[in-house]
């Protein structure tokens, strides 16, 4: 999957029945389903039974089972409720007969009202300054782990520009924080809402643990720790266009008993926040 329109047709489910969909997967380098994926995809399906009027405003999910690549994801959709204002669906994803994930989500019909947000971090480098995981595999990939080059190696429809790259060979524990620019690649279809909504879920779940990590990353390593993503709950602001960079902006307030949670905002490159989120992983070292 390389481009912008691959991943819309990856995240646009088919229609079984009124109520039900099924879904493909792609791999982002792992062994299973890629948890944002199935986020994305579900949030396809829950929009299929909105009016065209309300449109997401937050989702509250959990990750079940791990997903096999090889088979299709089945999404049932429950309509919750339908009032004046707010519309709210349930979502199960399952397969061969076993659950492997749920959410919640809430739509909301436009109105006017009170307005402020939080400001973006102005203080640092812009994406023509930094280093993409494409270049560093062009500049750095002999000197790469492995596993790290396998990863970054992997074709995706999106860029990736960490504001702070740690070195692999000299790791140091490093604050519990991580800023990543991020663009689609390639040329970019005209989108309306519900679809910017779905493809900024799928981003939302690349980097958000490398928060929590990030502090004990002395210690940390692909392949000495046992990591998924357990839940994962976003909020949704302002319009947006994927014309430009946008900014991941994650912190980790907190890890202990092999969990870590971490949470934060997206914003457009002129500062205006566009969603935040949050998430607990887990973080199990291996034996």
């Amino acid at each position: 999957m390389k481009t912008s329109k691959e991943l819309v047709n990856l995240l646009n489910l088919t229609t079984i029945d009124k109520n039900t969909f099924s879904g493909e997967s792609v791999t982002v380098g792992s062994a299973i389903v890629f948890g944002g994926q199935v986020l994305a995809q579900a949030v396809n399906a829950a929009y299929k039974t909105i009016s065209k009027d309300r449109f997401l405003h937050s989702l509250h999910s959990y990750f079940l089972e791990p997903g096999d690549l090889t088979l299709p994801i089945k999404y049932e959709v429950a309509e919750m409720r339908n009032g004046g204002s707010f519309s709210t669906r349930r979502v199960t994803a399952s397969q061969k007969g076993k659950t492997i994930f749920i959410l919640a989500a809430s739509f909301h019909k436009k109105e006017d009202g009170f307005e402020h947000q939080t400001k973006m971090n102005s203080d640092i480098k812009q994406p023509e300054d930094l280093l993409s995981w494409t270049d560093m595999v062009h500049q750095f990939g002999d000197f790469l782990p492995k596993g790290i080059k396998s990863f970054l190696s992997i074709e995706r429809p999106i860029d990736f520009k960490p504001v702070r790259v740690a070195n692999p060979l000299e790791r140091e524990n490093l604050p519990a924080k991580e800023e990543i620019w991020f663009k689609l690649k390639g040329e970019i279809p005209e989108m309306d809402l519900q679809t910017k909504h779905q493809i900024l879920t799928y981003i939302s779940d690349y980097n958000i643990l490398n928060a929590a990590f990030n502090p004990n990353a002395k210690d940390y390593s692909f392949a000495n720790t046992m990591t998924a993503s357990l839940d994962h709950s976003m909020w949704f602001f302002r319009d947006f266009e994927f014309d430009d960079w946008m900014l991941f902006s994650a912190e980790s307030p907190n890890a202990f008993g092999a969990r870590g949670l971490c949470r934060g905002n997206i914003f457009t490159r002129d500062g205006k926040l566009v969603a935040s989120f949050a998430q607990e992983g887990l973080m199990r070292p291996k034996k």
